[in-house]
């Protein structure tokens, strides 16, 4: 095998409740993550030689050792003491630094695949402690849950089964929120949530009333305040039918929960795809 092709999904947070700043300035949180079907496609090749070469086809994102998926090969290479040529093409369909998970998303299927493809048989405790180096969130991408509650940084993970599938309306508002300003506005103006408020969530049924009653974040203390066109976003959402609306991690993203691909794909229109904010209808994994 010379090449694999893989997809990689973007998450929402269900819920998202940020606990206490840890002494290594990390925070303990709870939350829950729920793939979705919107997609960046990876392509992983073996080349001559021993570099690690990056294509993206969006010119914002960086092909350096500054992208994840680079750094997730480099730091696999490095544990396993070898040095193979890699080709790693990326198309990009999921926004950047909008609380969807791309780029964390990236990191681990680049491990997951890479791992697989170079025949390293890594077990799966060794990737997931490579993916807690790279983000709190990339270790749930490793996983083949599509829904998990997650704590400690985001890395302790205990999937939840579901059984239904619900549809969203994904909205990118065209502008990036950075979730170092986020976490520092969160303590600059002490809005953690008090551990004591909070239950552990067990395994449950993905129903609509269930997940509206889970949704939470945070974030949008601070985020809503700043960019005042996500709540308004979450109001236009709540007019065209959506039974609950919550930013997603520290934004900048909102979605909208619908009954079905029907509604979901009705109240699209009420929102307009172009060269800044975009419009993704999409289900659960």
């Amino acid at each position: 095998m010379q090449r694999l092709n893989l997809l990689s999904p973007a998450k929402i947070n269900l819920r998202l409740e940020i606990l206490s700043k840890r002494p290594d300035n990390y925070h303990e949180i709870k939350t829950i993550f729920h793939k979705i079907s919107i997609f960046d496609k990876i392509g992983l090749e073996k080349i001559p030689g021993n570099e690690i070469q990056l294509t993206v086809d969006n010119p914002a994102i960086p092909t350096d050792n500054t992208n994840l998926a680079v750094k997730a090969a480099n730091l696999l290479f490095s544990y396993a003491d070898i040095k193979p040529g890699i080709k790693i093409n990326l198309k990009k369909e999921i926004p950047s630094g909008a609380g969807l998970g791309g780029g964390s998303s990236n990191a681990a299927i680049t491990l997951k695949g890479l791992n697989h493809l170079l025949k390293l048989n890594i077990s799966e405790q060794i990737l997931t402690e490579l993916a807690v180096k790279l983000g709190a969130d990339v270790p749930f991408f490793l996983t083949d849950t599509s829904t998990a509650y997650a704590t400690g940084i985001g890395e302790k993970i205990k999937s939840i089964e579901t059984h239904n599938k619900l549809w969203f309306l994904v909205i990118f508002p065209g502008f990036t929120v950075s979730t170092g300003w986020a976490y520092n506005s969160i303590n600059k103006y002490n809005l953690l949530t008090k551990s004591t408020n909070n239950n552990i969530i067990d395994n449950y049924s993905l129903d609509i009333n269930t997940v509206k009653s889970l949704l939470y974040n945070d974030f949008e203390s601070v985020v809503n305040k700043r960019h005042t066109e996500i709540p308004k976003i979450k109001e236009k959402l709540i007019n065209a039918g959506a039974q609950g609306t919550l930013l997603s991690g520290s934004g900048s993203s909102v979605f909208g929960i619908f009954q079905d691909k029907t509604s979901a794909e009705n109240a699209s229109l009420n929102f307009k795809s172009d060269s800044k904010q975009k419009v993704f209808i999409a289900q659960s994994l």
